[in-house]
């Protein structure tokens, strides 16, 4: 797996391997790539847990779309296209969040109770929030208000809470304003130092 030398920003149809090449390292890709997202994560709740991405996780995740389905040099495109956006641009954060409950009769009761989840997620230090922004490629609430079991968040900082962020021992809430789920947590300090890196 390549690595985020000089923390690059976009992934080009030059970064994809051939599938025959991948699959020879795909393995190896899979274990360094489960161990890096170990530091990226974070739950919040009883339900949702946030995965943040990065060039890495959106590299293996297009070779692994790409993998899996076999489409070929045709399907580059629209996979580039839709993981693109969730590769953070230097100055924000960028996580995909789910809504994870098994029981598939108290899922449908619970997120039918969590429209509009998305729009009230938040980043804290100390007197600093920073609001999600959710990504605009679809509406992730129906018409009938019940919240979708996977969303994708962006939350832009500015050059202030970047500093605050990047603090050693900064203490980070990660967190939701929502009325059916107002939970929060402290992020882990080696999540948070992890994290760090995604800045410019």
């Amino acid at each position: 797996m390549t690595t985020s030398v000089g923390k690059k920003r976009e992934l080009t149809a030059g970064d994809i391997l051939p599938m025959a090449e991948y699959g020879k390292i795909r393995a190896e890709s899979r274990r360094k790539i489960a161990l890096r997202k170990a530091n990226r994560r974070a739950e919040v709740g009883p339900y949702v847990t946030f995965y943040f991405e990065c060039y890495d996780t959106m590299w293996m995740q297009v070779h692994e779309m790409l993998y899996i389905e076999k489409g070929g040099p045709d399907q580059i495109a629209d996979e580039l296209a839709a993981y693109n956006p969730l590769i953070p641009g230097g100055r924000e954060l960028v996580a995909t969040f789910m809504i994870e409950i098994d029981d598939s009769d108290r899922r449908k009761r619970i997120l039918a109770g969590l429209g509009g989840i998305e729009h009230t997620a938040f980043i804290s230090i100390g007197a600093e929030k920073v609001a999600g922004v959710p990504e605009a490629d679809q509406d992730r609430t129906n018409a009938e208000g019940k919240a979708s079991s996977v969303h994708f968040v962006h939350f832009p900082f500015t050059e202030a809470q970047i500093v605050a962020f990047k603090t050693p021992g900064a203490q980070v809430v990660l967190g939701f304003g929502h009325p059916g789920y107002s939970h929060m947590t402290i992020m882990p300090e080696a999540v948070r130092a992890e994290l760090s890196g995604d800045f410019d």
